[in-house]
């Protein structure tokens, strides 16, 4: 008896899936036509883009002061002298954001827990946490660095640093504290009750159901705004500055102070940029994940 390649194909299972399934020709047409449509989306945007690119590049060019901003913001010698001097006090912004962020997540949510505790005995503690919150909130970070770090020196404490970065830092971690505080008690607040009443039916006391039960709730939803919070002081840790710390910001102060050409600002201003587009690139892939996981039902 012959057998033929084609039989001989499919008693080997050659071609055909595992699972036996074959898509339609209807199905396939239709996954031709959704990535057909998906290159045309892709071909639009990238034509978008370049012709608005070119547009705001011609505007720009064609202004009649073009050439003295060109000069005064965009010079090449400048830019290249104040990079590596830009780079460098940029690892004290880096360091600022560390430590001070590790801060501001332990401060803030010793802060959040006192505003959420129960019963009449707490009450002083709850309304200290509540002013603590209210008051640096409302208070511009920028005046709160500058009473810092010219008026903590002022008083002539004994024992009390007067370095402008270790006083820059502090304020930065007493306004964000406040800030990633109430982020924490939005958590704790939206976890139902009933899963601290749970956890107490089994046997855990108030500490542990807040350990095990709550707070890990609490912090899984509110990742994101979190992340938002670190990418903002990142930003503003160029603030220290004020005070006479040469990081990123002060160094670039310095050389067009000398040489009277904004272009040092412009090279920090890029460097910052570049430094904080990775950490919101992933603050939005977090929020993407967890909104199609809350949307498909899973744990949040």
């Amino acid at each position: 008896m012959t057998v033929t390649k084609e039989e001989s194909g499919e008693a080997s299972g050659e071609g055909v899936p595992h699972d036996g399934y074959v898509p339609s020709e209807r199905r396939l047409e239709r996954e031709r036509h959704k990535r057909a449509r998906a290159r045309r989306a892709t071909a639009i945007a990238a034509l978008s883009t370049l012709v608005t690119g070119v547009v705001l590049y011609l505007v720009v060019v064609n202004a009649p002061g073009w050439p003295r901003t060109e000069e005064t913001f965009f010079d090449g010698q400048y830019a290249r002298e104040a990079f590596p001097k830009v780079l460098q006090g940029l690892w004290l912004n880096v360091r600022l954001l560390l430590i001070c962020g590790v801060l501001v997540l332990v401060l803030g949510m010793l802060i959040a827990i006192a505003r959420t505790l129960p019963g009449p005995v707490f009450f002083p503690l709850r309304v200290l946490a509540a002013a603590y919150t209210d008051f640096f909130r409302g208070l511009p970070l920028i005046i709160n660095l500058l009473i810092v770090v010219f008026g903590v020196p002022a008083l002539r404490l004994q024992g009390v640093t007067v370095d402008p970065v270790l006083l820059g830092g502090t304020a930065l971690t007493l306004t964000y504290s406040a800030y990633v505080a109430e982020v924490f008690r939005a958590g704790i607040e939206s976890v139902h009750p009933s899963q601290r009443a749970a956890a107490r039916s089994l046997g855990l006391t108030n500490r542990q159901a807040l350990r095990y039960v709550v707070l890990p709730q609490a912090v899984r939803r509110q990742v994101p705004p979190l992340l938002n919070d670190l990418v903002s002081l990142q930003k503003d840790t160029g603030l220290v500055s004020i005070g006479g710390a040469v990081d990123a910001v002060r160094a670039a102060d310095i050389i067009a102070q000398r040489s009277l050409n904004y272009t040092p600002y412009i090279v920090a201003g890029l460097v910052f940029v570049a430094l904080t587009i990775p950490m919101t690139r992933f603050t939005d892939w977090v929020t993407a994940r967890m909104d199609r996981q809350r949307a498909q039902g899973g744990s949040l």
